[in-house]
């Protein structure tokens, strides 16, 4: 059963130097499912382009080992073909040296930062529109021919020789 693994639009503006790496073939599940690199680690509860961004920074056998330790779960493998697997999945990263390990954390952490980035948005977008309501609500003076008939009619008339 083939599987038509297209990305969606968002996932295109992430870190895509590691679209290689995080869309190669890792074979098939135990349901016959299709996995990638990118599903896999997923399934591990790992974010993947954090993930890719951390592993193009370590040197090439600590990142084999790490993605070795990450997709020992899946079936059928042996331990032999899981490291040949994760060797050449490595080799698909873009690999990180001196100045342009900063990038690679930059892009691991942009996920995070569009999320803070949309959470402020919209913290402020809802308190304009708070504001905005609170304007649009009418004044009302207690001394002055601007009060409502209602509130006239409820204070108290004294006579005018109360007090006397």
């Amino acid at each position: 059963m083939a599987v038509d693994m297209t990305r969606p639009a968002f996932i295109l503006s992430l870190g895509s130097e590691f679209d290689d790496f995080l869309f190669a073939p890792l074979g098939e599940d135990g349901n016959g499912m299709r996995l990638s690199v990118l599903s896999a680690l997923a399934r591990q509860d790992v974010d993947p382009w954090q993930e890719a961004a951390r592993l193009a920074q370590l040197p090439k056998e600590t990142a084999v080992q790490r993605l070795v330790s990450l997709i020992a779960g899946l079936p059928g493998r042996s331990a032999t073909e899981l490291g040949v697997a994760a060797e050449r999945l490595i080799g698909l990263l873009p690999r990180q040296t001196g100045p342009n390990r900063v990038a690679a954390s930059a892009v691991a952490g942009g996920v995070n930062r569009s999320r803070m980035v949309v959470s402020v948005l919209l913290l402020v977008l809802l308190l304009a529109a708070q504001c905005w309501l609170i304007g649009r609500q009418p004044r009302m003076t207690i001394d002055g021919p601007s009060m409502p008939a209602s509130i006239v009619a409820m204070q108290p008339v004294l006579p005018l020789n109360f007090g006397q």
